[in-house]
């Protein structure tokens, strides 16, 4: 399906990082193309009837669109392979660069505004997505495609100094590993729900893919670890779920100092514990 011409992108920021630092800046779109709109609403019509209980439930959910049945699966990949999105990534790189969709950490998303300190908690309050900011060539960006969502909740991207409260039918696209941004509203009971595609793409030049993909390789492994333990921890009820969500929530304050610091605390932890079982 090509809604090229047929959607809306606006590009986000109001100035240009230096070289060294180059990052994906957020862009907010919209899918005006009837096929496409009627698509995501027959989307958003299979997510209530299969996940109804869920949808009544206030923590948030994510299911990795690896694990939805094929034929869901052909019909959200129409969306994150519209050509609205991948034309609008492609643009600040230049037209060498190489995108390649990574499927496998692609979600669906039903979003309940959740501040428990659980392992929700951090998807409501200023986080980055991933921690390789250091990254120094290549980028990961993360589409945001609103199958069914109305205005109360605003979404910030501070990186990029731009503020959208998604409704349905808009897309955002952002810098998966640098771009500060957090969630602005207060919780109504009334509210309609949020369900979203949480869509990956890795850019590269086209001569260093696989050193792009080398990079990323760890990351990922940090990604599925991060995923479990926040997954765990929702709207804890056990001491070790508080525990864990505590653990999550943490380690996101000290990645929105620096991606090593977490990285190295993790490592001081088993250093220590590794000594401390040597001594007994």
């Amino acid at each position: 399906m090509s809604d090229q011409g047929q959607s809306t992108v606006i590009e986000a920021g109001r100035r240009q990082p230096p070289p060294a630092r180059r990052m994906f800046r957020a862009r907010i779109g919209r899918f005006d193309d009837p096929g496409a709109r009627a698509l995501m609403d027959e989307l958003a019509r299979w997510v209530e009837d299969t996940y109804r209980e869920d949808l009544k439930a206030r923590p948030s959910k994510h299911v990795y669109l690896r694990h939805l049945p094929d034929d869901v699966v052909a019909k959200m990949d129409r969306l994150r392979d519209a050509d609205v999105i991948t034309s609008a990534i492609r643009e600040p790189f230049g037209a060498d660069a190489v995108i390649t969709p990574m499927t496998h950490t692609d979600e669906l998303y039903i979003s309940h505004y959740n501040r428990d300190y659980g392992g929700d908690h951090g998807l409501f309050t200023k986080h980055y997505d991933g921690n390789l900011r250091f990254m120094p060539i290549g980028a990961v960006v993360r589409a945001l495609i609103y199958l069914q969502s109305d205005a109360t909740y605003k979404v910030v991207f501070g990186d990029s100094q731009v503020e959208k409260a998604f409704e349905t039918y808009d897309f955002g696209l952002l810098d998966f590993h640098k771009e500060l941004h957090w969630i602005e509203g207060d919780y109504n009971p009334d509210d309609r729900q949020r369900i979203l595609l949480k869509c990956n793409y890795l850019v590269a030049p086209k001569n260093a893919v696989w050193l792009t993909k080398a990079l990323l390789a760890a990351n990922t492994g940090i990604f599925y670890a991060v995923k479990a333990a926040m997954e765990y921890s929702k709207s804890p009820k056990t001491p070790l779920q508080y525990a864990v969500g505590y653990l999550c929530n943490a380690m996101r304050l000290l990645n929105n100092v620096h991606p090593l610091v977490p990285i190295g605390l993790i490592v001081a932890v088993l250093t220590a514990a590794g000594w401390g079982l040597s001594r007994l």
